[in-house]
């Protein structure tokens, strides 16, 4: 028997979070390969599509992947308690799949995952930071997100 070992780490700021949910920032198309030969069976993208770094056709590059995919673009600058309250969602659905999360830099993914571990999954809330936070100072806005209330998020 061969064993097959897919090394995700080339892709932009990858974090193993848990054991069936990978994070990162933009992967390009070849990686999305990798991500479906390591077993992921949904992908969750937060970017928003004007971003330069963004892949137009990504959904359908993902879905011709045998991957199914959800958009829910999160303006960097904007994001709302609508936007998590979506994500968390999502996320309660996927528990038991092989979900992979990103955005362009995974500072996104990984505000909006702290509070779907903290809150939803029960969490403590260093338990529910990702490695990301060992290096990013999130500005005003995402410092104030990471604050936010399950009562403001509507969960």
């Amino acid at each position: 028997v061969i064993t097959l070992e897919i090394n995700l780490d080339s892709i932009r700021n990858f974090v193993q979070l848990r054991k069936n949910i990978g994070t990162s920032g933009q992967p390009t198309s070849e990686q999305f390969r990798l991500i479906a030969e390591a077993g992921y069976g949904h992908v969750v993208n937060l970017a928003t599509p004007d971003h330069p770094d963004s892949i137009p056709n990504e959904g359908q590059m993902i879905t011709q992947l045998n991957m199914s995919y959800t958009h829910i673009p999160v303006p960097f600058d904007a994001p709302s308690p609508k936007h998590v309250k979506h994500f968390c969602g999502i996320m309660s659905i996927l528990s038991t799949e092989q979900v992979f999360v990103h955005c362009i830099m995974n500072y996104r993914v990984s505000a909006f995952m702290f509070h779907f571990l903290n809150k939803i999954e029960g969490n403590s809330e260093a338990e529910s930071k990702s490695e990301i936070f060992d290096w990013w100072s999130p500005d005003t806005v995402w410092k104030d997100l990471l604050k936010w209330t399950s009562t403001k998020i509507g969960l």
